[in-house]
């Protein structure tokens, strides 16, 4: 009989008719970021063989220039009941993180519909709960991973602190973290005093904190992943550095057209392509509402000693992190599909942003915009294609990729090899809209 240990977890001991080398199949994963790279860990560790499509290297996608943070307090929807209120604030206000690209508000207004729909008060405690259920289990996606000094040399152990620079906006933020309270986030207020005690570096500005309990950051998530992706690719991983263009389920496997129109084939497929997830979903019959949001971060070289943790500035949507290249301030939403030109006003507010609010910052030497998956539910979508079990969906993880990465990939082997989730997968499932 053979014993498969999950981490966190107790051991899973499958059937009689189960055994290792009949479970063993060719699994194809479709990108290369958190999701992906996870997804083909926990596979590998269950004895697939595992091909990885993605024609770029790991991480560089919207992998590569994100916060790094391991935010396990994450369970707050981006819509939240606050956004009727604070609508026209988002839409009109110099500093508001928010944009919308207005010429492509005829192609956004359905997404946005569901979006505000998903933002009443019951719909959002759903969303709430749901979140804060699979962010309960968040590191044990990662536990076993950072046994390997290869990856835990990327963790910093320092909890992640909101700012905030008004009282009003303070006030505001209480319901929700009321909420996460209720959902088991562990966090405490400070004040003024306490921010300087944390963070002497910061300008003077913030009156008021949220410092969240048992989070952390990696100090270059891209280098996280390439670690990764190399150990992978030292236990057998192979990587098609090519797109993919077509999936189509039939009974005892995949078909799979890449780009070139080549032809491969595997007896199950992981789709983790991102925000270019949508279109796979569609060929497999399912209708995902999958958008974009365009995120952005500003680099400050040689500066990571000004602070010690992920300083977030709640009114102005980023965060400061103290990477191995220096600081990254990185942050803003943009709703405005896939186009490659940077939203200029956005990164102006970053810099200058971050700028207040670390007088000690120089010019910034790089940006960066990348393109987060985003549902208008605020969920990611895990779960089997109506078409086949055998092709499994993981993508939509918005602001959480690098937070949920490895749990999603522990639920993927689960689903590949036809064992119970130990988490609830009905909110995420891809027939819910």
């Amino acid at each position: 009989m053979f014993v498969w240990w999950r981490a966190g977890g107790a051991p899973h001991v499958p059937g009689t008719r189960c055994r290792l080398e009949e479970m063993m199949a060719e699994v194809a994963v479709i990108g290369a970021g958190f999701v992906g790279l996870s997804s083909a860990y926990w596979l590998m560790r269950d004895g697939h063989r595992v091909t990885l499509f993605d024609p770029l290297g790991p991480g560089e996608g919207a992998s590569y220039g994100n916060a790094g943070t391991f935010a396990n307090y994450g369970c707050i929807p981006v819509n939240n009941p606050d956004v009727f209120r604070s609508l026209p604030r988002l839409l009109f206000s110099a500093t508001s993180p928010f944009r919308i690209r207005w010429r492509y508000l005829p192609q956004l207004a359905p997404w946005l519909a569901r979006f505000l729909l998903a933002a009443t008060p019951g719909r959002y405690e759903l969303s709430a709960k749901a979140l804060a259920g699979m962010l309960s289990r968040a590191f044990d996606g990662y536990r076993e991973m950072l046994a390997s000094d290869a990856l835990s040399r990327f963790v910093r152990q320092r909890e992640c602190v909101y700012l905030y620079s008004n009282a009003v906006s303070f006030d505001a933020a209480q319901p929700s973290l009321a909420l996460r309270r209720s959902l088991g986030v562990r966090f405490e207020n400070v004040d003024r005093d306490g921010i300087r005690a944390l963070e002497p570096n910061l300008a003077p500005i913030f009156a008021h904190g949220t410092l969240f309990r048992d989070s952390w950051f990696l100090s270059d998530p891209c280098g996280f992943l390439c670690a990764l992706h190399a150990s992978l690719i030292g236990q057998g991983l192979r990587h098609e550095r090519t797109a993919i263009r077509m999936l189509e389920p039939r009974p005892a496997g995949v078909r799979i057209v890449d780009e070139a129109g080549r032809t491969h084939g595997a007896e199950h497929v992981v789709v983790c392509a991102g925000a270019l997830s949508g279109r796979f979903a569609r060929q497999c019959g399912d209708r995902v509402p999958l958008d974009t949001e365009r995120g952005y971060h500003v680099r400050f070289p040689g500066t990571s000693s000004l602070i010690s943790r992920p300083c977030g500035w709640a009114e102005r949507g980023f965060y400061m992190v103290p990477m191995d290249g220096g600081i990254r301030a990185a942050g803003t939403v943009e709703l405005g599909g896939y186009g490659l030109q940077k939203n200029q006003a956005l990164l102006n507010l970053i810099t200058t942003s971050a700028r207040q609010a670390l007088p000690g910052l120089p010019e910034p030497d790089s940006t960066w915009l990348g393109f987060r998956p985003s549902l208008p539910d605020g969920l990611p979508v895990v779960g089997a294609s109506s078409a086949s079990p055998r092709v499994v969906y993981a993508f939509g993880h918005q602001h959480l990729g690098v937070t949920l990465g490895g749990v999603t990939g522990s639920v993927v082997a689960d689903l590949v090899a036809g064992r119970p989730s130990p988490i609830d997968l009905e909110p995420y499932s891809p027939r819910r809209f």
